[in-house]
């Protein structure tokens, strides 16, 4: 196949995120640090007074080579090769906004933003959806009833098995629950749905170039020290042990349980081609303390790509021009680096 330098470039849908948040910021950063790939364009859908405004009030560039208000326009900035463009949606009312505070407003011009996203993916005017922060409170302020992106995105798009995994720096989380308390994602682990996560993340990996498929799956314990044969807990021998052995059993690479105090460092340094986490917490405080700024989010099982930064909307210090855009970028490049690597979304 003969490529030329007209090429158009792949586009990534971006929601602009709470708006009473850090998104706007790190977008605007994100751009600003000119790390997007030659290869890769961006369609950020938020409101252009709220970004003129963030860019003001943070003496950030306001770097869009278009601002457009429909599909159309849309099109039309994209054959004239614009490759960073801003959909306008006139979904803030700046009179009654402020940084940082929880509105029924802000939660529901970021739940806007991102159905627009899949709109645009869906008709083929993206290739994928890179997300900065949502704020749960803000969500339910607005009567959305979704907890957060993967809740939101599943519903739209209709899909009922997305599983969320963690890149960070090359160790790969997959999370077999993922917001429910402790004490119900500890209630969640049984042999049934413990092994179709395992299946689940097995068929993932085997879909994409991105995961050694040399190495096994790993699946983390839940009690310390793997339960010690019943003495902290019988979870490792009435169902992780079993799901494990079911899996084996039916042609899955995979180990465990394998202790959580190590079993992050482990595959980490190789040993294991990606971890399953079984609660929240678990797999979050790995990845977090190893880089916080850079872990990011994938979200498996979308009819489309989704990648995200992994941290919240930083309320504290929205509008004080302080938000690290680290996680913001490489949201975007690995976007970018699993839809070259020709995976299950090309």
């Amino acid at each position: 196949m003969i490529t030329t330098m007209k090429e158009e470039p792949i586009y990534l849908a971006l929601p602009m995120g709470d708006p009473a948040g850090i998104g706007p910021e790190i977008i605007l950063k994100m751009i600003d640090s000119h790390a997007t790939p030659f290869s890769v364009a961006l369609v950020v859908v938020g409101d252009a007074s709220l970004f003129r405004k963030t860019s003001s009030d943070l003496y950030l560039p306001f770097t869009f080579d278009a601002v457009v208000e429909n599909e159309a326009d849309l099109l039309e900035a994209k054959e004239e090769g614009k490759r960073c463009i801003l959909y306008d949606m006139h979904t803030v009312d700046l009179s009654c906004f402020a940084y940082g505070a929880i509105s029924a407003m802000c939660g529901k011009a970021a739940f806007d933003a991102v159905k627009l996203c899949v709109e645009l993916v869906e008709k083929g005017m993206c290739k994928a959806v890179v997300t900065p922060p949502l704020h749960k409170e803000a969500l339910k302020a607005a009567n959305i009833s979704h907890i957060g992106y993967t809740e939101i995105l599943s519903d739209l798009s209709s899909t009922k098995n997305a599983v969320t995994m963690f890149d960070t720096l090359g160790l790969k989380i997959f999370f077999h629950t993922r917001h429910l308390s402790l004490r119900d994602a500890c209630k969640a682990v049984t042999k049934e749905s413990l092994l179709k996560t395992i299946l689940s993340c097995d068929a993932i990996t085997k879909s994409s170039q991105a995961f050694d498929m040399q190495l096994p799956l790993v699946v983390a314990g839940l009690n310390p020290h793997c339960g010690e044969h019943g003495l902290f807990g019988d979870e490792e021998q009435t169902a992780i042990e079993p799901a494990v052995f079911e899996a084996r059993r039916l042609g899955v690479e995979v180990v465990g349980p394998v202790g959580a105090d190590s079993v992050f460092y482990q595959t980490r340094m190789g040993k294991y081609r990606a971890v399953i986490s079984l609660y929240h917490d678990q797999g979050h405080i790995a990845a977090k303390t190893l880089d916080f700024n850079q872990t990011i989010s994938i979200t498996w099982n979308l009819p489309f790509l989704r990648t995200s930064v992994d941290h919240g909307t930083a309320f504290d210090i929205a509008g004080k021009g302080v938000a690290d855009s680290q996680g913001m970028v490489r949201a975007v490049l690995v976007a970018s680096e699993y839809l070259a690597k020709g995976d299950m979304y090309q």
